[in-house]
């Protein structure tokens, strides 16, 4: 069984920053690629960023491109989400996910985290 934990969620002002972490139990973390995605309240979750298993290739929603940056660290087992010149509109709940081998859907899915950012 795998679990993530999001963490690092909070209340920020606008063009502020903010750090997600997600650490992962399981020793195969390092096999699987990962992905962040955001939900609010009566809206689909969507997609807002995704890693490949080695960090190399990276994957961004226009909506943060520029602005958020997701990394890995393979040895800590863990996934990043760096969030700067955070807006009004990344308000949302972050949740991490691992992406399956072999179907290329995300099978496993933390809690979320809230992300609140004012005005």
């Amino acid at each position: 069984q795998v679990q993530l934990v999001e963490s690092g969620g909070g209340l920020v002002q606008a063009g502020g920053s903010l750090r997600l972490s997600c650490p992962a139990s399981g020793r195969t973390f390092s096999s699987y690629a990962m992905g962040w995605f955001r939900q609010t309240p009566g809206q689909e979750r969507e997609f807002v960023a995704a890693i490949s298993w080695s960090g190399v290739n990276t994957y961004y929603a226009d909506s943060v491109k520029g602005r958020f940056t997701i990394s890995r660290d393979n040895a800590k087992n863990t996934v990043y989400l760096q969030m700067n010149s955070l807006k009004p509109e990344d308000t949302a709940v972050y949740y991490c996910a691992r992406k399956a081998e072999t179907s290329g859907e995300y099978d496993y899915w933390g809690q979320g985290t809230q992300v609140t950012v004012s005005s």
